[in-house]
């Protein structure tokens, strides 16, 4: 566990993304982390890096924007800014939390494995900095309703530091697509399952060539109680912890017999 809780008034905030430096899902959150923080710290993809995962830049420079105090681009990924943050940017006085969104849409289930809003906060959690990834879901015929998330972002963040971090751990939380008044609470859950790679859509160019669009996951058992989309599809708040050590210990025993 970190030894303590985090003291939000003397804390040192990074915010990152994936939507890029000028998403408002990013603008918003700078607005929540100035209710509860004096210094708030954005180092943001210059251009929208959604369904970048984890993935970090190598075969190239990395070039970084200053755009004003404690504000910064990088031509990247959301791992890249992390990291860049954390190591070079503010290395003589890293963060102390680093939230990371609030994204253009829901990030449930096994939407974590692809999240770039995900991943930059696991990239602060393997740096043993404590990260939250924060998400407002939506439905994509009717637009994107922002008041669920301002509403509940900045309790939620005295909440979940006013307690010590677990290692290895960061917290993944998705806002319903709903009003505020009809927010149905706050819901401690575990990751979902849906339908993958079976919404694919293939087209013709004009040489005769196809092409694919790869479309977005269909929810597969969503009221399934406990997981993030059963909360989320009936209008509460998920607060998902998510670990880091991908081992499964259950098999290390059987394993370990097999190559006794």
């Amino acid at each position: 566990m970190f030894d303590r809780p985090i003291d939000l008034g003397s804390a040192r905030i990074l915010i990152s993304n994936d939507d890029g430096i000028n998403a408002p899902g990013l603008r918003l959150l700078e607005k929540v982390a100035r209710q509860l923080c004096p210094d708030v710290w954005v180092v943001a993809p210059e251009q929208e890096q959604s369904g970048a995962s984890h993935s970090l830049t190598l075969r190239r420079p990395l070039r970084i924007r200053k755009i004003r105090p404690r504000r910064f681009a990088v031509d990247g990924t959301p791992t890249d800014c992390v990291l860049l943050a954390i190591k070079s940017i503010m290395r003589g006085k890293p963060p102390t939390l680093v939230l990371s969104g609030i994204n253009a849409g829901g990030n449930f289930g096994e939407d974590i494995t692809y999240s770039g809003t995900v991943a930059a906060a696991m990239e602060a959690t393997l740096l043993e900095v404590p990260a939250v990834a924060l998400s407002q879901h939506y439905d994509r015929n009717n637009g994107i309703k922002w008041e669920a998330a301002m509403r509940y972002a900045p309790e939620l963040l005295r909440r979940l530091t006013a307690a010590p971090w677990p290692r290895n751990t960061l917290v993944n939380v998705n806002f319903p697509d709903v009003p505020p008044d009809r927010v149905k609470g706050i819901e401690v859950t575990r990751q979902g399952r849906r339908i993958i790679g079976d919404n694919l859509t293939e087209r013709v160019d004009p040489r005769g060539v196809p092409y694919y669009w790869i479309g977005p996951m269909r929810d597969d058992f969503p009221n399934e109680p406990g997981t993030d989309i059963a909360a989320v599809r009936r209008g509460a708040v998920s607060v998902t912890p998510i670990f880091l050590d991908l081992t499964n210990v259950p098999a290390l025993r059987a394993l370990g017999e097999l190559f006794a």
